[in-house]
């Protein structure tokens, strides 16, 4: 239970600036995050407060008392440091593909604030341990012009991030550990991802039901959505965004996945046919969809026209695009737990307390009081 001390204690750390103004803020994205509008708010808390009360609220006219802010936490999900947590982000130039989800702009909203709120937290750890290295693009001053450019371009990103020409292990962990941030939405994305940026980082959302499907289809989307963030300012004038939807990113992420140099060495430069046993090999080789495969083999000209098209027949007819064969065979392991190492580095490290890492990986008191165990 929240007591007046705790919410004093709250109040007076945020003293030096406006707890009306930053309340407001939080009270907005709660809303949103819920899916509550003002009036659904209110009857959620009970009528605690008033309509007019929770409006001023959210105007930054007055500030609630702990009972509200009680049952303003309970009723949107939220702990009590959300509502005081000073720092607000906001994710900018956000990319979709085409629409962020299949139930309109209410659930758009939500999965954009709870994006945002996310990396909030995370960069909130990052500040607390002094970590605050800049994101270095790895294609440097390159241009894009051409589908070949998106290729070299992956060839650049291998290189510059030390992974060679070996398949990726985990693409979800490469992209933490070179400063790009992954959040897993629960909602459903009509596309399964979208990019943007936060002051500067590299942000990325993944829907979080691609884990229970054969993982192939992450990967690619991570990559695709890098593909728009590597690219920010660097696409010649005549590239339009609709060129670099269809061919540069695709390309980009295909070639990252699997580089021409590895691609024949699979298969060779010319084939007049191919066995659905090397494409599946290939698939637990590298953590590549059939489907990018035989793309791949086209960007590379390694097979002709009619036959790409003919696979593409064969796709459709066996309904591959539900589940490809293969999908039961590649084990691959796409999660990333960098994030919550860090809060826990802190919390041994004594920067922060057990209640602040609770806050921060958003669980309650008692998981982390079962998880943490510090060896001195």
């Amino acid at each position: 239970m929240l007591t007046k001390l705790l919410f004093n204690t709250y109040f007076v750390n945020m003293s030096k600036n406006d707890p009306k103004s930053i309340f407001a803020k939080r009270l907005k994205q709660a809303r949103a995050m819920s899916g509550l509008s003002l009036r659904k708010l209110e009857q959620a808390i009970g009528g605690v407060v008033s309509y007019n009360a929770l409006s001023k609220y959210e105007k930054g006219e007055m500030m609630p008392s702990s009972d509200v802010l009680m049952a303003v936490s309970e009723a949107t999900g939220q702990s009590y440091g959300f509502f005081f947590r000073e720092k607000t982000s906001e994710i900018r130039e956000i990319k979709f593909r085409r629409q962020l989800t299949k139930s309109g702009k209410k659930d758009s909203d939500a999965i954009q604030q709870k994006a945002t709120e996310f990396f909030e937290r995370y960069f909130e750890i990052l500040s607390i341990l002094g970590i605050d290295a800049p994101f270095r693009n790895p294609l440097g001053r390159r241009e894009i012009r051409t589908p070949e450019d998106a290729e070299k371009a992956a060839e650049l990103l291998r290189e510059k991030w030390e992974v060679g020409l070996e398949p990726l292990a985990n693409v979800h962990q490469m992209l933490e550990a070179n400063g790009v941030k992954v959040f897993e939405a629960d909602a459903e994305l009509t596309d399964d991802g979208f990019s943007g940026w936060i002051d500067g980082h590299p942000v990325i959302g993944v829907a979080k039901h691609l884990n229970k499907q054969c993982l192939t289809r992450k990967r690619h989307t991570l990559l695709h959505e890098l593909a728009h963030l590597l690219f920010k300012g660097r696409l010649g004038e005549d590239v339009t965004e609709d060129l670099e939807e269809k061919k540069f990113v695709p390309r980009f992420a295909g070639a990252a996945i699997l580089p021409a140099d590895s691609f024949h060495k699979e298969f060779g430069k010319n084939r007049t046919s191919l066995s659905l046993t090397e494409l599946i090999d290939v698939k637990i080789k590298y953590g590549i969809s059939i489907a990018s495969i035989m793309v791949r083999a086209r960007q590379l000209d390694c097979i002709s026209e009619s036959m790409y098209n003919r696979f593409w027949k064969t796709y459709k007819e066996e309904n591959w695009k539900a589940k490809e064969p293969g999908d039961d065979q590649y084990r691959g392991d796409e999660t990333s737990t960098r994030f919550k190492q860090l809060v826990y580095r802190a919390l041994a490290e004594g920067d922060i307390t057990r209640s602040k890492a609770a806050e921060l990986l958003a669980v309650s008191i008692d998981v982390i009081r079962k998880e943490y165990a510090v060896f001195q």
